[in-house]
């Protein structure tokens, strides 16, 4: 490898970002040794910032190595579709008709089964949301069951081991479970269209063991946790119906089913995101405040992943291409966890000649690993935005998240190379 200087820059950057992310502490501790500046060290202290402000530095080393027109090709050669979309699903999937309509199926299924209903409700939302992920796409699944876990459990007097082990069980059930369609999770959409990877293949290949993965992981939890669910009252709004008229239900699922079919046309699904934002206005009362600010943060998060890690690819595809098949899978694991999934996906679909072995654990293990950190897989920093304010210091510990997410890892590792 012999990379240039804007590549080592881009790869020094990369890695401070890193460390950043785990030391958003201390620049809350900075605000209050300094005052004057609160304000800046406030937003250094954003996790969804982090990559946001590297990825201007970077630019703007572009801007002074190589000059104004090199800095804005850079930018123009990327891609931005995935932030904007995830924006968009998130606003949408997070309005109160879309949740009620979610709450509602979820109380359908969890009624049928004979535990109590907390017991029943968590086990569903663990199982059930991440596996519609496949058809909502994992941005919209995240969405749907953070604030519902948010609204249901977080916001009781629940013990900190709760709910780290909760969001670990969340991000990995997420990150396996939009994997039974070719068009929901972002590592698979990566490479689908040029590996001829269709609904009957990753149905076949993927789906029987993501589903049993994805179940044991909710069962695990719930059992871990069910005395503390047992010990928790029963909202009055978990027996509420939907207090929306019908016809507005209808439009706002209308309006998610456009922007997930529009999904790689950024022009028509941000359309139909400002029409959607038109008719929230005109029916307020039937609306809590939409979650702009939280969508914006995590799309500012993921843009600047986007260029950032465009810088990263002289050091990850020989790092992928040294390994094995078998060993790929790990690396993938591994790897995941220090860059977003879907990079690490599209890297390998850049590689021409490459086993159906490999291609398989490649995908698998990247999608195994998209628990682990809240880079690891793009729907995460929305998890992250929507729950982190019910953590104590409103902080989600990057290391607290590492482990409660290892044990779900585990499993879907097993279900991936021994199933």
């Amino acid at each position: 490898m012999h990379p240039t200087t804007l590549q080592l820059v881009g790869a020094t950057l990369f890695a401070i970002a890193l460390i950043h992310t785990f030391s958003t502490k201390y620049f809350e501790r900075l605000a209050h040794r300094w005052p004057r500046h609160a304000g800046i060290w406030h937003l250094l202290g954003e996790v969804e910032v982090v990559f946001g402000f590297y990825a201007m530095l970077l630019v703007l080393a572009i801007f002074l190595l190589d000059g104004q027109a090199a800095a804005v090709a850079y930018l123009d050669s990327r891609n931005f579709t995935e932030p904007l979309f995830v924006f968009a699903i998130m606003v949408i999937a997070g309005t109160r008709p879309v949740l009620e309509f979610a709450s509602l199926c979820v109380k359908v299924v969890a009624r049928l089964l004979p535990l109590p209903a907390n017991i029943a409700y968590y086990l569903v939302v663990l199982a059930l949301v991440p596996l519609l992920g496949s058809l909502i796409t994992e941005p919209a699944a995240m969405t749907l069951a953070a604030l519902v876990l948010r609204d249901r459990y977080m916001g009781q007097q629940v013990s900190n081991r709760f709910k780290y082990a909760t969001l670990g069980v969340l991000f990995v059930n997420i990150s396996i479970g939009g994997t039974l369609t070719p068009f929901a999770a972002p590592p698979v959409l990566m490479v689908a269209a040029k590996w001829n990877w269709d609904v009957a293949y990753m149905l076949t290949v993927f789906g029987w063991k993501v589903a049993s993965a994805v179940l044991v992981n909710a069962v695990g939890a719930t059992l871990l946790l069910r005395r503390e669910l047992a010990g928790l009252p029963v909202p009055t709004s978990a027996t509420a119906a939907i207090t929306v008229p019908a016809g507005l239900l209808a439009a706002h699922l209308l309006f998610m089913v456009g922007v997930v079919i529009f999904a790689h046309h950024p022009t028509m699904f941000m359309g139909l995101f400002l029409f959607f934002l038109g008719v929230a206005h005109a029916y307020e009362q039937y609306q809590d405040r939409l979650i702009l600010r939280e969508g914006l943060l995590v799309a500012f998060f993921l843009a600047g992943l986007v260029v950032l890690g465009g810088q990263q690819q002289w050091w990850l595809q020989p790092a992928l291409l040294a390994m094995s098949a078998d060993a790929v899978y790990y690396g993938a694991t591994a790897l995941t966890a220090v860059t977003d999934n879907a990079a690490l996906t599209y890297l390998g679909s850049l590689v021409e000649g490459l086993s159906e072995e490999f291609k398989y654990a490649l995908v698998a293990g990247a999608v195994t690993g998209g628990g682990l950190t809240i880079i690891a897989n793009a729907p995460n920093p929305a998890g992250i935005a929507i729950l982190r304010d019910k953590f104590t210091d409103g902080e989600v510990h990057p290391l607290g998240l590492l482990a409660a997410a290892l044990p779900p890892t585990l499993v879907a590792m097993l279900a991936f190379r021994l199933l």
